[in-house]
Formats: C-alpha cells, structure tokens, sequence
C-alpha cells in the first residue's frame, strides 16, 4: 500500500550522467503552462507573432550576449512554445537547464510588466510549464531533420501534439 504522504516521483527526462554544459548542438521546446496561446496565431500555414510572440523571439535571441559562447541557430515562436537549436561553442561553466531558466525568467517577468502595462492576455498561475523537452543532436541527419521540422511547424500546427484550437 502507497503511503498518502508521499509526493508522486517526477519523471526524470534529461540524461542521467550528462553534462549538459559540453560542446554541441541541443534542440530545446519551452512550453506555456497548460499549453495556453499567448504568443499570436498561425494563419495560412504562418505564425503571426503578437507582440508576447514577438517579445519571447527577442529574449531568445538575447541569449547570445548573455551566454557569449553559445549560438543561437534555429527557432520559431509558436502559439504556445517555442523550438530552437542552441549550439554550445565551448565548454561552459553554466549548462543548458540554466540558460533555460534565465530564458524563463526574463520572459516570464517581461510579460508580467506588459500585462499590467499593455494589457496583454494574463496568464494562470505562470507562463511556462516547469520543465522543458531537450534533444541532443549528435549527428547531421539529426540536425537536418529537426531544422525542416521547426521550418515546418506553423505549416503542421493543427496536427501538432502541442496544438491548441
């Protein structure tokens, strides 16, 4: 019998024993909580970023300056999270959870000011859900595949498992 006490055990979805603070290429999808749409619409196969969408792809791409040796390479805003390829140049003192959660929080605090300024959609609870998907690219195939599907994404939208009507 399950003790009533105990709290559920969280499912551990990155790789026990890697360092993700090495050299590489990593696919990473950040996602609202409860898969809100906040960030504009996909018409006509094409994401229309509001100015949230717009506001998430600048602190995506501020990234760079704040982590220097990182790359910032492929990405699209979605209605409800965001793919992007981060390319580690060099080996870091801080890791891929760390960039994630700087990222996180400076959007997370932008949209509370802009709520409160600009009336944007309030969210419930917080803007992103607690953890994120990371993929390890360890090969050209793998990178060419995962660059057509972030390519694509707006155009496979209502069939995406992240889809929201």
């Amino acid at each position: 019998m399950t003790n009533v006490t105990e709290k559920p055990k969280r499912k551990i979805i990155r790789l026990q024993h890697y360092d993700y603070s090495q050299i590489g290429l990593y696919f990473i999808t950040v996602c609202t909580h409860n898969k809100e749409c906040l960030f504009g619409n996909i018409e006509n196969h094409k994401m229309l970023m509001n100015d949230a969408g717009r506001m998430i792809q600048h602190w995506y791409l501020e990234l760079e300056k704040k982590f220097p040796n990182i790359e910032c390479l492929e990405y699209i805003v979605m209605p409800n999270h965001i793919h992007f390829i981060l390319y580690i140049k060099e080996q870091l003192e801080y890791s891929i959870p760390s960039i994630v959660q700087w990222f996180k929080t400076m959007t997370t605090n932008n949209y509370i000011k802009n709520i409160k300024n600009n009336h944007w959609k309030p969210f419930e609870h917080k803007l992103w859900q607690r953890s994120y998907y990371e993929h390890i690219i360890r090969n050209e195939k793998s990178y060419l595949e995962i660059t057509e599907y972030i390519e694509c994404n707006p155009y496979n939208w209502s069939n995406d498992s992240l889809f929201r009507n």
